[in-house]
């Protein structure tokens, strides 16, 4: 069997010694070593991502807890606004009762006032009126000597009760 040198034989050639080179080289190694600093890194960036999920959803909880007591907090001042709303209603209501019932009463005591000048107008017209009358039958049956002891009379009652 004779050997030839061809084409297949120089590609096996070649073959092997790039195989040779690569162990010599430790190229598998490499890979190797290449691969495990991948899983590594893809292992740590996992560890990374789980921490990170954990760590959001922890600060998730808190804030959920904050917005909870937020919530809780703005429905006590809304509480508390409307006790204070009802309150001031309830007192500026008593203040306008309380301002009605006194102008009220000073309505009344003015109708009274005005009453009691009208009575007394119409009281002093009537004897105002009743001495017209008076002085007029008085002038119209008196003659002038009686009319002299009248005033006379008049004036005496005036001086006693004077003094």
């Amino acid at each position: 069997m004779e050997f030839a040198f061809d084409a297949t034989f120089f590609a096996f050639v070649g073959l092997v010694i790039f195989l040779a080179l690569m162990v010599y080289l430790k190229v598998p190694g490499m890979m190797a070593k290449s691969l495990d600093d991948r899983a590594d890194q893809i292992r740590n960036e996992l560890a990374e991502a789980k921490r990170l999920r954990e760590e959001a959803q922890h600060l998730l909880a808190e804030y959920q807890r904050k917005r909870k007591e937020a919530e809780a907090e703005a429905a006590h001042i809304v509480a508390a606004a409307e006790r204070e709303a009802e309150m001031l209603t309830a007192e500026a209501k008593k203040k306008t009762e309380e301002f009605v019932a006194n102008r009220t009463a000073l309505s009344e005591q003015k109708i009274k006032q005005a009453e009691a000048d009208a009575m007394k107008a119409v009281r002093s017209a009537a004897v105002d009126l009743a001495i017209a009358a008076a002085e007029s039958v008085i002038g119209k049956q008196a003659d002038a000597k009686i009319q002299s002891e009248l005033f006379g009379k008049a004036v005496g009652e005036v001086k006693t009760r004077l003094n």
